[in-house]
């Protein structure tokens, strides 16, 4: 079988203490010159991991905030999926102490 993209999560997959390797590192790097697809998954918002992971565009597309946004890094394109909830359900859950 023959495998065109590779789709993997961030936190515990690639990264661990939101570090990425420099062997990890080396070989999504070896993915993307085989010509293959670098698809990654996380729940993380793209400010965060951009701060964490600088490298993200190695990335063909990313998947971020829980699948709420999709990321294309080398067009610089970014296309909602999910609207945000509504600021009263944000309010109220801070006001009851829910933390994330």
């Amino acid at each position: 079988m023959h495998y065109l993209a590779l789709a993997s999560d961030y936190d515990g997959t690639l990264a661990h203490d939101s570090h990425v390797s420099e062997e990890a590192l080396n070989a999504l790097r070896r993915l993307k010159e085989s010509g293959r697809k670098l698809i990654l998954v996380t729940g993380r918002e793209m400010p965060e991991l951009q701060s964490v992971f600088p490298e993200f565009n190695l990335c063909d597309a990313i998947i971020a905030e829980n699948g709420a946004l999709l990321v294309w890094p080398a067009e610089e394109k970014e296309e909602v999926l999910g609207e945000p909830p509504p600021e009263a359900f944000l309010t109220e859950i801070i006001h009851r102490g829910v933390k994330p």
